[in-house]
């Protein structure tokens, strides 16, 4: 067979993995039955329903004609950089690291530092419309997570606060 996708056939092929990653994962866990599920049930449907949706996505790539193959570019390395920096960055703000002693900054603090690092991936960085994101982020998920779900998480560092 020949790929007519290559962009459809590695995301398919990724889906797939990914998928059964999942579903391999959560066979170590109580599975349970469908009246009673285990905490292995969801992460296995889920990884079987990603790897169904991955061979679909694989199967269109080597029958559906596409125009010029659509060839997979180039890695987009400050964009995965940036994202993966923003993440490591939230984690850290949110918690700290008590092995160099470093307080953790609070919920706010991390969105901010997300939203910023994350926003700095592409070429076009306005730091007004930045920090109003960021601020909009910060309302909404200090509603969402702590005053409507009640999860006892830090909202601001931890020498303001005690």
């Amino acid at each position: 067979m020949h790929i007519k996708s290559q962009k459809d056939f590695f995301s398919g092929l990724m889906f797939i993995v990914i998928g059964v990653a999942f579903a391999w994962g959560a066979t170590t866990y109580n599975v349970g039955q469908g009246a009673r599920m285990g905490p292995g049930y969801f992460p296995l449907m889920l990884g079987v329903v990603l790897a169904v949706i991955g061979a679909i996505v694989l199967f269109t790539s080597l029958v559906v004609e596409t125009e010029g193959g659509e060839k997979i570019g180039r890695w987009a390395w400050r964009p995965l950089l940036m994202i993966i920096a923003a993440n490591l960055l939230f984690g850290i703000l949110l918690a700290g690291l008590p092995s160099i002693k470093l307080p953790g900054m609070g919920l706010m603090a991390a969105i901010y530092g997300l939203v910023i690092v994350a926003s700095m991936a592409d070429g076009h960085f306005h730091i007004r419309s930045v920090l109003i994101l960021a601020t909009v982020l910060a309302i909404g998920s200090y509603l969402a997570f702590i005053v409507l779900l009640k999860l006892q998480i830090p909202v601001w560092p931890s020498f303001i606060v005690g």
